[in-house]
């Protein structure tokens, strides 16, 4: 092999070696994978992405917002200036939904759910939980890292004293902030949630958030379960869904929808 030759390969590698260097600098500044915190408090942005998935990037967790396309355009509420988005003029106050463990955000934008909040004037921001949904690459949260986890993802949103929606396996996220950090909350809609065996009856008795308590008639497993721990809270309200099973929202929308929007319309 001539000596010109070699030196045409080892030039041709060289350049090869650059290309690849540079493209491998260039590439995540070109298609960033993440939103930014300021993209996410930014309520013109937050506008243009409702219905759509955005990534909070703390903890790389997908959400979606309230109204999707073709939905009423009166979703958002105008913020008031220097407060955060979570509140309003109008008094309304935001819901925070999170999921069961076969589903994921996209359950409550199918169902309706979503949309219907928003056409009675509220924020509905529904969570894909780690490991779910949009959130598959989410590192796991550790058991006693649960309740924090949902406040960085209240204060990151700007929400006061949402409302928490939570069925079945959810519970394992929620009912760690009700006892913990209750007062953090407007009201709280668990649906037939994992872990209520858990705490004691004096803890549930300490809870003063107003609490919705949802379970499907069928349900004789973990709605029954949940029913016997949850009616401890004080400022309960039950609610039963006749014909229904354990995803009892699914099963019978309606009712489970006419009762929501009854228990928020109460909430002062």
């Amino acid at each position: 092999m001539s000596l010109t030759l070699i030196r045409n390969r080892l030039a041709f590698l060289i350049v090869g070696l650059l290309i690849s260097v540079l493209l491998y600098l260039l590439l995540p500044a070109i298609h960033p994978e993440k939103s930014s915190t300021s993209d996410l408090l930014d309520l013109p942005k937050l506008r243009a992405m409702e219905g759509k998935v955005a990534v909070l990037p703390e903890s790389n967790v997908s959400l979606r917002t309230g109204r999707v396309e073709g939905d009423s355009p009166t979703f958002y509420r105008e913020a008031v200036p220097t407060q955060g988005i979570g509140t309003s003029k109008t008094g309304r106050f935001d819901i925070l939904l999170l999921h069961g463990q076969s589903f994921t955000s996209k359950t409550w934008q199918d169902l309706g759910t979503l949309s219907l909040l928003s056409e009675h004037g509220y924020r509905a921001v529904a969570l894909d939980l780690p490991g779910y949904g949009e959130s598959l690459e989410s590192r796991a949260i550790p058991e006693k890292g649960r309740a924090d986890y949902l406040l960085r993802i209240i204060e990151t949103l700007s929400i006061k004293q949402p409302v928490l929606i939570s069925p079945s396996m959810s519970g394992l996220y929620s009912l760690p902030l009700l006892l913990q950090h209750g007062d953090r909350l407007k009201g709280f809609v668990p649906i037939a949630p994992v872990g209520t065996k858990s705490y004691t009856k004096e803890q549930y008795k300490l809870v003063q958030t107003p609490t919705l308590i949802v379970y499907g008639e069928k349900d004789t497993n973990l709605g029954m379960q949940s029913l016997e721990n949850l009616v401890k809270i004080p400022t309960h309200t039950v609610i039963v869904l006749t014909g229904a099973k354990h995803a009892c929202y699914l099963d019978n929308p309606t009712t489970f929808h006419k009762a929501l929007l009854d228990f928020l319309g109460k909430l002062k």
